[in-house]
């Protein structure tokens, strides 16, 4: 390991393996941070030697790391940034900078007041193809560059937490800006969304420079065939840049020549054009090795990434007016870290929800327009919190449950996991209530267990118990305890039968119950229902 650096890598997933693998092959790699343990251990096997954690407050806390390479999702790239970066520490950071300008120029700010190296993952400008692309253009080899477009297209892995655009346009935004040496006067671009409402999965962005140069940047998962392809066209030679090639570059010195007043194209054999051979990432890798040390600024630094920032936010700006919606994009709602000490983020929050400090709120757990999760509260993981939904203070809520659109639920009540609660279902806390009276210490609390399920515009009066697998009918009044698998309904709510673990109503013999939709099997005892067979 390099005497003068030691550098820690934050999260080795997908892509943050690559990176853990050249700054190990480059002699400074020190600690793996990740809150996958299973994964940790693989490091440990893989590279020997290493250090491996699960908290990134330990990584800012250790005064012997002195830079970090983050790779986690975008949504948390601000928080880490920031909290890095303020701990004194030299930051690598993927593509992109941070979701907005906003977030984007704090951190260039924090990083040039604190004197601290702040690089961005725009890899492509370290590819010997585009270094050799560049210095072709600058020569002036291809004339007056005129035309610039990009294809970038896969089926592969396929986004849920951002849109196309920020996923794959921020590699050829930055090459671009790269190769023309300014930015642009407009962005245009427009989307479809075929496989996800308003999650785009493939867009088309215009760019308009000063030089009269347009560039096109075509994105997709919906293509059948990988494709990172780049064609400069200028007015001696067309260029491609083809990266699923073996020979990447290649000169294409087609010619137009006037006859009799029309353009007639003169095409000329393809010409392969030698590159260095050097793995891209690892000259990138090696650069930010060289910044740290001699501190000089990075050719992807900061600056330029937000300069390819402000290009990705105006795209999605013009996509906002590309198609008739009343919902922003995803990829503008705010994925919210707790703390540093959180890799991931735990939760997906729209925009326009507040949640308060303290919550715990579990890991893909969805919260939609316009809801407010109380201080105090705790909500699992896999949830869906659907528009307008009040939680808390102090509610506690399982895994896997639904809170549909409208609903309140107040200190005092308690979701066990896999409740659902239809829209507009209604909970109580005080039994007797007058807006003249204060009763906030006459609660009483109301339990749903495992599986239930509160049809809409239900009431549930306080201090009643709703059974596990219970089914209360659409409208009904809730005022006493409600039995395992039973099924009440009306005003007030009576038992009007008994409920499958799937939800099918169950018809009784002298033999019992068999639901004809999951092969479970139930008896009656005492007016009480019996288990004979269930799935788990």
């Amino acid at each position: 390991m390099k005497e003068d650096i030691k550098i820690a890598v934050i999260g080795s997933g997908y892509w943050g393996k690559n990176l853990v693998r050249n700054f190990y092959e480059l002699q400074v790699l020190q600690t793996v941070c990740d809150t996958d343990t299973n994964r940790l251990k693989q490091m440990m096997k893989d590279y020997p030697g290493i250090n491996t954690t699960t908290s990134f407050n330990e990584v800012l806390k250790d005064e012997d790391i002195k830079a970090l390479a983050i790779a986690t999702p975008a949504s948390t790239h601000y928080e880490l940034v920031k909290a890095a970066l303020q701990k004194g520490k030299d930051v690598f950071v993927e593509k992109p900078l941070a979701l907005t300008v906003k977030e984007g120029d704090e951190l260039v700010k924090i990083a040039r007041k604190l004197e601290r190296v702040l690089m961005v993952g725009h890899i492509l400008q370290y590819h010997p193809a585009a270094i050799k692309l560049k210095e072709m253009i600058d020569h002036g080899e291809l004339g007056k560059i005129q035309y610039i477009y990009s294809n970038r297209l896969n089926i592969g892995k396929l986004r849920t937490e951002e849109n196309i655009l920020w996923s794959f346009a921020p590699h050829d935004i930055s090459l671009i800006l790269m190769l023309l040496g300014e930015s642009p006067t407009k962005v245009t671009a427009f989307g479809g969304d075929y496989l996800q409402r308003d999650l785009y999965d493939t867009t088309l962005t215009t760019l308009d420079f000063p030089s009269k140069v347009k560039a096109h940047i075509f994105v997709s998962w919906l293509h059948p065939f990988k494709e990172q392809k780049l064609v400069v066209v200028g007015g001696k030679k067309m260029a491609v840049f083809d990266d699923m090639t073996k020979e990447k570059l290649f000169l294409y010195p087609h010619k137009v020549e006037w006859v009799n007043r029309v353009p007639v194209a003169q095409k000329a054999e393809i010409e392969p054009v030698q590159v260095d051979t050097a793995e891209p990432l690892k000259e990138e890798c090696r650069h930010f090795i060289e910044c740290v040390t001699s501190r000089k600024n990075s050719k992807t630094d900061g600056e330029e990434g937000l300069r390819v920032l402000k290009v990705l936010e105006e795209a999605e700006n013009t996509l906002l007016g590309s198609k008739v919606s009343n919902y922003p994009l995803p990829s503008r709602e705010r994925d919210r870290v707790r703390g540093t000490e959180d890799l991931y983020p735990k939760y997906t929050a729209h925009e326009t929800a507040i949640i308060d400090d303290p919550c715990e709120i579990g890991e893909n757990t969805k919260i939609w327009h316009f809801s407010h999760i109380l201080k105090g509260s705790r909500i699992g993981k896999n949830c869906i919190i659907g528009q307008n939904v009040v939680i808390g203070p102090d509610v506690t809520i399982g895994d896997k449950c639904k809170v549909q659109n409208n609903v309140s639920l107040y200190k005092g009540v308690v979701l066990e996991d896999e409740v659902f609660c239809g829209p507009s279902c209604v909970f109580t806390n005080v039994y007797n209530p007058r807006a003249f009276i204060e009763r906030k210490h006459e609660f009483l609390p109301t339990l749903v267990k495992r599986g239930a399920t509160i049809g809409a515009n239900s009431t549930i009066v306080c201090g009643t118990t709703i059974g596990r697998y219970a089914v209360i009918g659409a409208g009904a009044v809730v005022k006493t305890d409600v039995p395992d698998y039973a099924i009440v309904a009306g005003v007030p709510a009576k038992q009007k039968g008994w409920a499958c673990k799937c939800g099918v109503t169950l018809r009784f013999n002298e033999g019992g119950s068999t639901c004809g939709y999951c092969g479970n099997e139930y008896g009656l005892e005492g007016g009480n229902l019996i288990i004979k067979k269930e799935e788990n």
